[in-house]
């Protein structure tokens, strides 16, 4: 039996027709969800980029943000000794996976299985001792994307900057980061350049020089499209705003939209939108393949995201620690089996990334060498459970997140600041309810503190509190 496991960065759960989007052409996710079963309540244990795969290689939470790790003098890709401003520190989580914990790739090739990692997300190897590859005996790395250092600088000097950062945002770090991608995509000529198609290209060539081995495999594809800068060519864009001539803000500033007219804002949404279909076409020609070899009988398939992305939804834009909003937090995921079992239905359970590992390990009856903190979800997929935890919890730099089946708990790792929501009566979380509720609130960050199990929130950083947050990690609407 072989796995595929399909990870798509910043891809949003309400941008997929499978998930009820009625604008966005998906053609192609949209026909594996009809093949699986697709879960409506999976969202993240910790955030950003890192802190999610920490888990989704582990079957281990990564919240609570008990170490530090430092930063060393040359990154590999982003050339700088800081995150984000903050000196000698990185963002909370965002680490190598721990040596003590034994991944899912590691795992199987022990039990003899073929593995191989296809990914285009820089974030994975920002110096070596950053050990995302682990267990990995085939991994290929499509560099280039967001601030990957890759390309000549002068290369970037091709393009008029003016046409995609307004003024305001000049001497912001998206600009900067934003340079280092141009100087990479000066060079391309046809749609087959960009790293979505180069990634599922090298996945398709995979499978073909995979064809007369008789081992199982462990197929692990990461996409780091459609994360920005959101720059898919012009034929994408023009199915959701065709002739537009202004600013496009390929590169979103990390804060509040209020900057951009409506226009921009609408652009820079079918920007996303763009690119969530040159996606969603590349994923379309890989599972052609994949069908074509006739490995689905026997293939456990599992795709889903990391997290969304605010598009002016809360007056927003980025990934916002203050504003963990739906937007955000809920991401795709779907669990094809190669019996058919669970096709064509939902599941309501509330699940997160640490539960892919124990899952695929239990269905292909390989044993984890300790117990694991996520939780099996193939009991769902066989309708023999309903669901496999009561609440969640997620930890993104100085913020927390908490949810059951009624409310959802956004606050301040100190529980200050506590914005509350009714997804009964306001599933778009417009209305704050937390001064009204202070008991529903107190029991939820009770939750968050339960699963931090006596460990702190938060490291001890040795620096002083101002400067562990920069302007977009700082973002509040309590200063709007």
């Amino acid at each position: 039996m072989n796995v595929i496991l399909v990870m798509i960065d910043t891809l949003r759960r309400d941008h997929l027709g499978c998930y009820g989007n009625k604008w966005i052409k998906t053609p192609n996710m949209d026909r594996l969800a009809e093949e699986s079963m697709v879960f409506d309540r999976a969202v993240e244990e910790s955030l950003p980029t890192l802190q999610v795969r920490r888990a989704l290689h582990t079957g281990m939470r990564t919240f609570p943000f008990t170490k530090v790790f430092p930063a060393v003098e040359s990154w590999v890709l982003f050339g700088s000794s800081t995150f984000l401003a903050v000196p000698r520190a990185v963002m909370p989580g965002w680490e190598p996976i721990p040596w003590d914990q034994v991944t899912l790739a590691e795992l199987l090739a022990s039990a003899g299985y073929r593995t191989a990692m296809i990914t285009s997300t820089g974030p994975m190897f920002m110096t070596p001792a950053m050990n995302y590859n682990r267990g990995f005996r085939h991994w290929d790395f499509v560099r280039g994307h967001e601030a990957d250092s890759y390309g000549v600088p002068a290369l970037a000097d091709k393009f008029d900057l003016d046409r995609f950062v307004p003024p305001w945002m000049k001497n912001s770090w998206e600009t900067l980061m934003l340079k280092d991608y141009l100087s990479v995509r000066a060079k391309w000529q046809a749609e087959e350049d960009y790293f979505a198609p180069r990634l599922f290209g090298n996945a398709i060539e995979w499978l073909e020089d995979s064809r007369e081995a008789k081992d199982p495999f462990f197929l692990y594809i990461d996409c780091f499209d459609p994360h920005e800068p959101f720059d898919p060519p012009r034929k994408y864009v023009d199915l959701y705003d065709p002739g537009y001539r202004g600013l496009e803000v390929i590169r979103p500033y990390y804060g509040p939209t209020k900057l951009l007219s409506d226009k921009e804002l609408a652009h820079m949404r079918a920007l996303y939108a763009g690119a969530v279909t040159m996606v969603d076409t590349w994923f379309g020609r890989f599972m052609d393949k994949v069908r074509q070899l006739g490995l689905l009988d026997d293939t456990l398939f599992i795709l889903t995201s990391d997290h969304g992305h605010q598009l002016g939804e809360h007056g927003v834009s980025g990934k916002i620690p203050a504003a963990m909003y739906s937007e955000l937090m809920n991401s795709p995921l779907m669990i094809r089996h190669p019996q058919g079992i669970g096709a064509g239905k939902r599941s309501n359970a509330l699940v997160q990334h640490q539960d892919i590992c124990p899952t695929m390990l239990n269905f292909l009856g390989v044993s984890p060498l300790y117990e694991l903190d996520g939780k099996d979800l193939m009991p769902i997929v066989e309708s023999k459970r309903a669901k496999v935890r009561d609440y969640a919890t997620c930890g993104y730099v100085l913020n927390v997140w908490a949810c059951d089946d009624e409310h959802v708990l956004i606050c301040r790792t100190t529980g200050d600041e506590a914005q509350l929501f009714d997804m009964g009566s306001d599933p778009e979380q417009r209305q704050n309810i937390a001064k009204g509720k202070p008991e529903v609130v107190k029991r939820l960050f009770d939750l968050v503190l339960a699963d931090a199990k006596g460990s702190p929130i938060l490291p001890d950083w040795n620096i002083d509190a101002h400067q562990l947050t920069t302007r977009w990690m700082d973002w509040s609407p309590f200063r709007e």
